[in-house]
């Protein structure tokens, strides 16, 4: 109170963009001499005692929350507030899985398949039982009329409330500091695919559709290779004639003729009646 009084009356300056670098620079330096000061810590065991006590804590923390919160104004949901929370579950669907370890994957069992149905067709019929009587009403003309200002406004009013930004030079160190930032996000995809994708067998119903589209590649596959067969069906390949060539060819050609011409045979018959008169000759 005393140094209030003290004080006098002042004159208000201008925020420039130099005094928001200055405060910018300011937080950073506090915030890496915070991060020096911090010496090494030990680590405790996370007990179910401390769970329970955190849990407790956050119930209790939650329920003052909601005591302390008075009467509120409903705001209109914007197109800007419906892109900013999709963004936010896209977000947390990849936390959400980054944070997600091994899993064993087990067989679809026909009966799983039956209780997964009937569980589906439960849901739907206690859906439509809380569902009330409703009166459709046309989108007429005036209400599409309507939507679309209400968009443009939204629009509108968004980049009103944006505020002039000052350019900073991109310096090496903020280079470098991008480039170290991609490493890390690379290496921790990378981490994350290979904990969850990678090593990992996608299993694959066989559906009667499934099969009738491997017959038809099949049929299909057939055709492509008559149809090359018909193509190349009559063509020949040459070959040089060289002398080894030509020898084995009338070598071949002889053996073809003596197996035809039936001389071979002849031969035998007669080194057969030879061998017969060289016996009579012997005993006559």
């Amino acid at each position: 109170v005393l140094y209030k009084e003290s004080v006098g009356v002042g004159t208000p300056t201008p925020v420039t963009p130099e005094m928001e670098r200055v405060k910018r620079n300011q937080e950073i330096c506090s915030s890496v001499l915070y991060k020096e000061n911090i010496g090494k810590a030990t680590p405790t065991p996370v007990t179910p005692e401390m769970e329970r006590v955190k849990r407790n804590q956050e119930i209790i923390s939650s329920v003052l929350y909601k005591e302390n919160v008075g009467k509120v104004t409903p705001t209109p949901l914007t197109p800007e507030m419906e892109r900013v929370r999709r963004n936010q579950e896209i977000i947390s669907s990849v936390l959400y899985k980054e944070n997600v370890g091994q899993a064993t994957p087990t067989p679809v069992t026909p009966e799983m398949e039956r209780v997964k149905r009937n569980q589906e067709q439960i849901s739907s019929v206690s859906y439509r039982e809380c569902l009330g009587k409703a009166t459709p009403s046309p989108v007429t003309l005036e209400m599409e009329r309507v939507k679309r200002n209400q968009e443009q406004l939204s629009s509108v009013l968004y980049k009103e409330h944006m505020a002039k930004g000052t350019p900073t030079p991109l310096t090496p160190e903020m280079e470098r500091a991008k480039r170290n930032q991609e490493n890390i996000s690379s290496v921790l995809y990378s981490d994350s695919f290979r904990k969850q994708v990678q090593g990992k067998a996608a299993y694959v119903l066989d559906t009667p559709e499934m099969r009738r589209v491997r017959e038809s590649q099949k049929h299909i596959s057939t055709v492509k290779y008559h149809e090359d067969f018909e193509k190349s069906k009559g063509s020949f390949t040459p070959v040089v004639t060289d002398p080894i060539t030509e020898r084995v060819k009338k070598n071949m050609q002889d053996f073809s003729d003596i197996s035809y011409r039936g001389i071979q045979r002849r031969v035998v018959e007669m080194e057969q009646k030879r061998v017969d008169q060289d016996q009579e000759t012997l005993t006559g």
